[in-house]
């Protein structure tokens, strides 16, 4: 439903974040809509992370080796993302998680991290070359028994896996993630969660109409807005996470 800005409107501006209520006109009772439009400076963001519990020495050192070793260190989750990864997966106490897009492992030690008792981690990864870093980092921190490390396209190994999960991170090649989505979503539980990353691309998403993976992504995100099989959050973290929730 379209909302004006008509009627009871409010709006507080504090440091850069504008918080605006929106009633929408001729609602019998007028739910409120909460609108954040936040452009963090780097203070904001370094008090952010002050107030973060500190990262592991694993991690430390494995974003070391990955900037050391590889040829996009970006792609690594990095701490802030991290420790959401991490919280998120301890919320929820996940049995089965898949990620799709290994890298060197970061992500997978995160969401590791909240597993229950018995619980295991698949972990998927097309290039070869960041296995011994995966492995390595991953025997460093204790979950050798925890994380399986499985390499090959993902398209190919997910209808291999009979599992159902609790949580599913999308984290591999973007122009993809419509196909892995379709793919994954039979072995999501009901009631499981769903993150992708990546879903705003550096603001090209909203802001460059020719980037063709961009474009991609936009059709993805308008796919998931669509699916009436799944609630949605598209959250301006990072580069973007969309959380989905599949009912």
């Amino acid at each position: 439903m379209p909302f004006a800005k008509t009627g009871k409107d409010f709006s507080k501006k504090t440091g850069n974040l504008v918080l605006s209520t929106f009633f929408a006109p001729g609602v019998a009772i007028w739910p409120p809509v909460i609108h954040y439009f936040m452009q963090i400076d780097t203070k904001s963001l370094q008090y952010c992370l002050h107030h973060t519990t500190a990262v592991q020495p694993v991690l430390q050192a494995l974003e070391r080796e990955t900037n050391i070793r590889t040829l996009h260190p970006q792609m690594l989750s990095g701490p802030y993302q991290g420790m959401l990864l991490q919280l998120f997966s301890h919320m929820i106490r996940p049995r089965r998680v898949l990620e799709i897009g290994t890298f060197t492992g970061y992500s997978a030690i995160c969401l590791a991290q909240g597993l229950a008792e018995d619980g295991l981690l698949y972990t998927l990864e097309s290039n070869d070359e960041h296995a011994p870093i995966v492995r390595k980092h991953v025997h460093a921190a204790g979950l050798d028994a925890k994380i399986r490390l499985m390499l090959g396209d993902a398209a190919a190994l997910i209808p291999l896996l009979d599992e159902i999960f609790d949580l599913i991170f999308l984290d591999a090649g973007k122009l993809d993630y419509a196909r892995h989505y379709e793919l994954c979503l039979p072995k999501l539980r009901s009631g499981g969660f769903l993150l992708a990353d990546n879903v705003l691309w550096d603001g090209k998403v909203v802001h460059d109409e020719k980037d063709t993976t961009a474009q991609a992504l936009r059709e993805f995100n308008t796919m998931v807005q669509a699916d009436n099989r799944v609630e949605n959050l598209l959250l301006p973290l990072r580069d973007g996470v969309m959380l989905i929730r599949k009912l």
